[in-house]
């Protein structure tokens, strides 16, 4: 199962901040491939997938951003009922804990779905 790296960084959760983020990685020709941004009354914590993590790390930083880097699995499953059901049963039978997952599919084509779990390795290997 094929492994990448998540991003994770702390917006203000004000007007133009996401814009302003998505802006600066458009410039460095960054692409955007998943994104989740949870918020809470003072920060926006948003994880991504890019094309290229050292250019996004690179561009936050500059922008006075800290980002955190996270192993997470990356599962390319059909848009089929049950496909979520199926990896979080493997994951569960295998005693691996999910943290979060995001993804989407257009309905055409296969989904993308980014997890995070508590044991990588075994994931990994079971998913």
């Amino acid at each position: 199962m094929p492994r990448g790296t998540q991003l994770s960084v702390c917006l203000e959760n004000k007007p133009g901040q996401l814009a302003k983020m998505g802006a600066a990685l458009a410039r460095a020709k960054v692409n955007i491939r998943a994104i989740s941004v949870a918020a809470s009354s003072d920060c926006g914590v948003v994880r991504l997938v890019t094309s290229s993590n050292a250019k996004a790390r690179q561009v936050l930083a500059k922008a006075g951003t800290t980002v955190v880097q996270q192993p997470v699995l990356l599962v390319k499953a059909p848009d089929e009922a049950g496909v979520l059901a199926a990896i979080a049963g493997k994951l569960a039978a295998a005693k691996v804990n999910v943290n979060f997952v995001y993804g989407s599919t257009c309905g055409c084509c296969d989904s993308l779905l980014v997890i995070g779990v508590d044991d990588i390795v075994k994931a990994a290997k079971v998913v």
